[in-house]
């Protein structure tokens, strides 16, 4: 009890109360567009979720992407060209490769292009793919394009091709590929990677987020401004290869020996196409290494892409340089019927 002349004390109501008519009062303070904002922020990213989530579970295994193209579907029924894609290079991306050299590509086979699986590279498990689309489509000639490193992965599929089922590729396009992990002008990134992946660390995917931006700004002189946005946000984005990919890619090129695989491919045609102003790969040291081991199989390494930005593996940026060159080693090594690039029926 108070005593006399002392101040009565109301009674507080308890805390959980005072939270409650607090916040009760603050939504009145809040208006209805913030709601809404509110409201479509939060349906824009759970969709964003959603099509992660789907394009994530699309891809965990190996797939034969394909570019349909009525001429080539009508005129070599039997033949198909093989993209393999390079370094962090996405579906989506090959498809476009595909498609800026669809006028040099499609006067040999159909397109088609080989998706790695976000699980990671598993070289079987894209000699497997490659098979049953020659069997589904019926395929009797192959032309194999190895992106950057995926000239590398070409070689090996093109041996285990035919040391597994007697297919023979009649020709690889190595596209400023490294022959092996010397070739690779940025070392220490390159290390670093491998080490981490062969240690059992799995990169976070805001360190490859810095690591996309500044790779590009250090070889800005190879790059537009506008390519280096588009390249690290599609890096950024859902549809990009996954970090274990990546990892995965990093951890084959330091391991393949090209020497493992010479005078085991058959017959097949070789020839390497590059640029003596790449920064990412050393032009010389690689064209030179796969001349001499492949020397029975290559039939040209003196093209070169001269004037292209990116100066490395850049067809899909710069088809005006690299379809000329590819149209060039078609007709030389594998003419048509009549001559040049006009087909004939008869």
């Amino acid at each position: 009890m108070p005593q006399k002349g002392e101040p009565v004390q109301q009674e507080q109501p308890c805390t959980s109360e005072a939270r409650l008519l607090a916040a009760a009062a603050g939504l009145r303070r809040f208006s209805r567009r913030g709601f809404l904002l509110g409201a479509g922020a939060s349906s824009l990213l759970a969709a964003d979720m959603l099509f992660t989530r789907r394009i994530q579970a699309e891809r965990r295994a190996s797939k034969i992407l394909t570019v349909p193209d009525g001429f080539a579907d009508a005129y070599y029924p039997e033949a198909s060209w093989f993209l393999f894609p390079g370094y962090k290079t996405s579906w989506e991306e090959a498809l476009w490769i595909l498609n800026s050299l669809r006028g040099a590509l499609n006067k040999r086979g159909q397109l088609a292009a080989v998706g790695y699986s976000n699980l990671g590279l598993e070289i079987d498990e894209l000699v497997i793919a490659v098979l049953e689309h020659i069997r589904v489509k019926k395929l009797t000639r192959l032309f194999f394009y190895g992106h950057s490193f995926g000239g590398m992965v070409a070689t090996e599929v093109a041996y285990k091709l035919r040391e597994l089922a007697g297919v023979e590729v009649e020709f690889i396009l190595l596209d400023s590929s490294p022959y092996n992990k010397n070739d690779v002008l940025d070392q220490s990134w390159f290390d670093g990677v491998v080490f981490l992946y062969e240690s059992g660390v799995r990169l976070p995917s805001v360190v490859r987020g810095g690591y996309e931006l500044g790779e590009r700004v250090i070889h800005k002189d190879e790059r537009s401004w506008r390519q280096i946005l588009d390249q690290t946000m599609e890096q950024l984005s859902p549809i990009a290869p996954s970090t274990l990919l990546i990892q995965t890619e990093s951890d084959y090129i330091y391991h393949f020996d090209g020497t493992v695989f010479k005078d085991k491919i058959g017959g097949t045609r070789m020839a390497f196409v590059g640029n003596p102003g790449d920064k990412t790969v050393d032009y010389g040291t690689a064209r030179d290494k796969w001349a001499v081991a492949y020397q029975s199989n290559m039939v040209s390494s003196d093209q070169q892409t001269d004037g292209a930005r990116p100066a490395h593996a850049s067809p899909g940026w710069n088809p005006a340089i690299y379809s000329p060159i590819v149209e060039r080693l078609m007709n030389d090594y594998f003419p048509l019927p009549g001559g040049g690039t006009r087909v004939t029926v008869f």
